[in-house]
């Protein structure tokens, strides 16, 4: 059974900055897809997701990018939105039986720049880039849903907001 991916899709310029950071930092051999912002790792039944998605009406709404997470082996631009928070626990609600255990936990959106390297470097990352660090705002304009093909994504579908 096919598993889907649904992401949320970013304004160009905030998806550029993002994309360019993760080419910069993350490992090129693991490298394989762009920067993206995951709101569901594992969802199946796909008929269902993309007739709930579709029916959905939810405004663009604004990301606040106001920080950096050290994840121990990598390092992630957190993101903020009360809207993003609502619209997932929308969609968790509505998938809840069928969400994996890593869906279900508490929801900490962010945008990976680095993963999968040693802890020390990692590290180095965080302190460099968060001394530069200057907050900005980000535009949230549709769903993502991508199918996971081991390792690389096939874009499936997309669900702009109003």
């Amino acid at each position: 059974m096919p598993v889907y991916i649904l992401t949320l899709r970013i304004d160009q310029k905030s998806q550029d900055f993002f994309d360019q950071q993760r080419k910069a930092y993350f490992p090129k051999e693991r490298n394989l897809l762009d920067a993206h912002l995951t709101l569901f790792h594992h969802l199946v039944e796909y008929d269902d997701i993309v007739n709930f998605l579709k029916g959905l009406v939810v405004k663009q709404f604004d990301l606040e990018v106001n920080s950096l997470r050290f994840l121990g082996n990598g390092v992630a631009y957190k993101i903020e939105s009360e809207e993003l928070n609502t619209l997932r626990s929308k969609i968790a609600q509505r998938f809840w039986n069928n969400l994996t255990a890593q869906d279900r936990q508490g929801y900490r959106p962010h945008v990976t720049v680095q993963n999968n390297v040693k802890a020390e470097v990692a590290k180095e990352l965080y302190h460099t880039l968060s001394e530069k660090f200057v907050p900005f705002t980000c535009y949230a304009l549709g769903l993502d849903l991508w199918e996971y093909l081991g390792g690389p994504w096939k874009h499936v579908d997309y669900f702009p907001l109003a």
